[in-house]
């Protein structure tokens, strides 16, 4: 069980998409979807809900779980939030994955 930051409502983490920090310079950070949950430190929960991404940008809700100060570029998020919100169903980490293989090469618009 794993709480989205955006909404702060529990649920399994299959259904949540893992966000982490990456430092991108001085004070600086962008907000990185781990779709297969392997990625290197800290990580925030999030719904694939366009309404979930924006109470937590508004709430600065990244930052805090994050545990980093400084700007945060969610512009890689927000790509993957809208485009992931706009299909019925929620990508989990295996399912991601399977979807970007296709003999070794990845699918575009993926």
């Amino acid at each position: 069980m794993r709480t989205c930051v955006g909404c702060r409502r529990r649920t399994l983490a299959a259904d949540l998409l893992r966000v982490v920090a990456q430092r991108s310079g001085t004070h600086r950070f962008r907000l990185v979807p781990d779709l297969r949950r392997r990625l290197p430190g800290r990580g925030a929960w999030l719904h694939f809900s366009q309404d979930c991404f924006d109470k937590a940008v508004k709430r600065k809700a990244f930052g805090r779980a994050l545990r980093v100060s400084g700007e945060l570029d969610a512009a890689e998020l927000a790509s993957i939030v809208v485009r992931d919100s706009q299909t019925p169903e929620m990508v989990s980490a295996d399912s991601a994955t399977d979807a970007h293989r296709n003999d070794g090469f990845v699918q575009d618009g993926l």
